[in-house]
């Protein structure tokens, strides 16, 4: 695939998301073990990860954060192992739903949250692959996903309420992701609850109180965990932004 031809046929979002993806994978050296993300970005970054191990002859090792990313990465030639086979890894490349100043994030709009976190958290380096518009002044626009058991889903729900009282949020609407008439289910075989905050002042602090609910899973809060993002736009820029 030649890249300038590529991006000349892409449609406007793709852009951002491809001039990131691409700068992303520069990071990448041979003989590294990645975490590979999951998300429409994190699928971009994955070709262009293919494409220069096939130039370049890269040896490197990916670890997939979820089955179809897994299925993409075999597709395009990628050596695809498991977490517990590469024990640490060098980086992980992935999307995000938003980011703020201190590159604290939400993720799991996809639904691949609780891979995505045990691999970044596995990794040496997290570099976040976005577009302009996920960067907030503070974090909640975006709904907020936890990863829940099936087990005693109303009664972990009905926990979560009680502690958002003592949080500041902006709002406090919880709901079952749904896929058409039936729950989300993940590749671990939980749901998702998206909490609908519009504002979370403490990330930290809410992290920490989600988990402590029995039968949560993992939040969708990354927290002290993304080192870089790198921002894409649609006209072929790209920044890179680090702790401010």
């Amino acid at each position: 695939m030649e890249s300038h031809s590529m991006f000349a046929e892409l449609l406007f979002a793709d852009k951002a998301k491809y001039v990131a993806a691409k700068r992303a994978v520069e990071f990448v050296e041979d003989g590294m073990k990645l975490g590979l993300g999951t998300g429409s970005t994190a699928a971009w970054m994955v070709r262009c990860l293919a494409e220069r191990v096939h130039k370049e002859g890269l040896r490197i090792q990916g670890v997939p954060t979820s089955t179809r990313t897994a299925d993409l990465a075999r597709e395009l030639g990628l050596e695809v192992i498991t977490l517990d086979e590469a024990g640490r890894l060098d980086i992980t490349i992935d999307g995000t739903d938003e980011f703020d100043a201190n590159l604290s994030l939400i993720k799991g709009g996809g639904g691949a949250l609780l891979q995505e976190k045990i691999v970044a958290s596995a990794s040496d380096k997290m570099i976040v692959i976005a577009d302009f518009d996920k960067r907030v002044t503070h974090l909640g626009q975006f709904p907020l996903p936890i990863e829940v058991l099936g087990f005693g889903l109303k009664s972990s729900q009905s926990q979560i309420a009680g502690l958002l009282t003592a949080q500041d949020v902006a709002g406090r609407e919880i709901t079952t992701r749904m896929a058409g008439d039936v729950p989300f289910v993940t590749d671990e075989g939980n749901y998702i609850l998206d909490l609908h905050l519009g504002k979370i002042v403490d990330p930290k602090k809410l992290a920490i109180a989600l988990n402590q609910v029995p039968g949560v899973v993992e939040n969708g809060l990354f927290i002290n965990i993304c080192d870089l993002v790198v921002l894409g736009a649609s006209d072929g820029t790209v920044e890179e932004q680090t702790k401010s």
